[in-house]
């Protein structure tokens, strides 16, 4: 969720600054610090927004949130089924370069729809930390701060000698402001982040033969999936 975008995100994340000291100092594995990277340009920028994106839902019952927005009046007709009984959620998610994504969810909630990262005002925004879920039967919010932050601090592996990176992430994440048939939706769930790319060599000029981490590489391959699990109370 795909909170924030982050399809690019470990391209970008070897770029700038980091770039000298990946292959300067010649090792098949290494963790990448974050300085001299712009974190939010590329959260998977899957993320993932690269997340969120975007990212992120779930919920442990009865969980109260402190740091919710205020409560949104839009919503669906009093037509919809009774409130569920809640329970236990599976999230999967699929994030986008944008702020927006897919989700899908199982469990307690059986449904699907869309995700788009938005700031603390309910305004789209890439590389804010909540993101709005808009399913078939309703919508809700999701507070992705605290992953976010841990999302910002990790260091991802990068292989020199293959040209290839990795970066997986988990943190918590809360829901509320639920309409429809999630009215009252409360709770806290684990999101898993995971992202991976193979870069391609330069092909010619000083580097050739040498990983192309800069910002315009084109990725030859690359993954990302947003996942997690939690209980939801209405």
């Amino acid at each position: 969720m795909l909170a924030r975008g982050r399809t690019h995100r470990l391209a970008s994340l070897v770029e700038a600054g980091n770039q000298a000291k990946l292959f300067a100092a010649g090792q098949s594995v290494r963790s990448l610090p974050y300085e001299g990277v712009d974190m939010k340009v590329m959260h998977f920028k899957v993320i993932a927004a690269l997340v969120v994106v975007a990212a992120l839902m779930g919920a442990s019952a009865g969980v109260a949130l402190a740091t919710s927005r205020p409560s949104s009046t839009a919503g669906f007709a009093a037509t919809t089924p009774s409130t569920p009984a809640g329970g236990s959620v599976k999230i999967f998610a699929t994030p986008s370069n944008g702020a927006g994504g897919t989700i899908l969810i199982t469990g307690a909630i059986g449904d699907y729809g869309k995700t788009l990262s938005i700031d603390k005002n309910g305004k789209t925004d890439s590389n804010g930390d909540y993101v709005k879920i808009t399913l078939h039967k309703g919508t809700f919010e999701v507070n992705s701060t605290t992953l976010n932050a841990k999302a910002n601090k990790a260091q991802p592996a990068f292989y020199t000698a293959t040209c290839s990176a990795q970066f997986s992430v988990t943190g918590r994440v809360t829901l509320f402001n639920g309409t429809g048939l999630y009215q009252g939706i409360t709770g806290t769930v684990n999101i898993t982040e995971t992202y991976a790319v193979i870069l391609p060599l330069y092909t010619s000029g000083k580097n050739k033969g040498q990983c192309n981490a800069s910002n315009n590489a084109q990725p030859l391959s690359q993954y990302s999936s947003i996942s997690g699990t939690g209980t939801v109370s209405f």
